[in-house]
């Protein structure tokens, strides 16, 4: 089966310094039909004035996945990190027993980035923060794995989140096309950060997230400047 849902469905904020789409049920916006997928619980696009940002606040037994697109986001948190995260580089926070944080823009731009969360496969474990470049190169007409559970990430120079997920990100463009074979009775969810691109015969523009469940491949295509996201989830 597989599921298509629009830009123009998910949720909106608009803050005047925040700007957000919400993918599935988050703060102010809810709605029973889109609580998540499998363990997928949160994919927020944001946009940050230059400026300002998010004040230090809390996070408890979450993997938070940050993939910046444009600008740059600084971070600082509890566990004595401090440091800007830059377009082509995937920042993993395990939230675990408790931890705080504040993501600012300090640039001259605005600063486009998708925050994401992940249910983790157990709770209370001890925090943790990740962060790896995955160039264009890495990500050129292929899906690259940039996150995966502890054994698999140190295998492949994935960031590592403590959650039974995977997360692949890829550019595509022209004739550029890759099938990902999929594993029976695990939800996928693709969605699309940028440009447009065929998955599974169905047009995708920038937004755009298809929910495929009992298919036995993935397939992407006639991609133009498409930048995705593909999630391969616990049910």
């Amino acid at each position: 089966m597989i599921t298509l849902r629009k830009s123009s469905d998910r949720g909106y904020a608009d803050h005047g310094w925040l700007k957000s789409f919400h993918s599935f049920s988050f703060a102010d916006y809810f709605d029973p039909a889109h609580m998540g997928v499998g363990n997928l619980r949160v994919i927020n696009e944001d946009r940050i004035a230059p400026g300002t940002g998010f004040g230090t606040h809390g996070h408890r037994d979450m993997e938070i996945v940050s993939y910046v697109l444009d600008g740059a986001l600084a971070h600082r948190d509890s566990m004595g990190n401090d440091g800007a995260i830059l377009p082509g580089e995937v920042q993993r926070m395990s939230a675990g027993t408790g931890v705080r944080h504040s993501e600012f823009n300090h640039a001259g731009q605005t600063t486009h980035f998708l925050q994401i969360w992940i249910i983790p496969d157990r709770t209370g474990i001890a925090p943790g923060y990740e962060q790896k470049t995955f160039g264009a190169e890495a990500k050129r007409g292929k899906l690259a794995l940039v996150a995966a559970p502890p054994a698999q990430a140190a295998a492949t120079g994935a960031v590592t989140i403590h959650a039974d997920a995977r997360l692949y990100a890829g550019l595509f463009d022209g004739d550029e096309s890759v099938a990902l074979p999929l594993q029976p009775g695990r939800p996928v969810y693709v969605h699309l950060v940028r440009g447009s691109l065929e998955a599974n015969g169905h047009a995708l523009t920038a937004g755009d997230a298809l929910t495929l469940d009992g298919e036995t491949t993935l397939t992407l295509k006639h991609g133009r400047d498409a930048d995705v996201l593909v999630f391969d989830l616990h049910p």
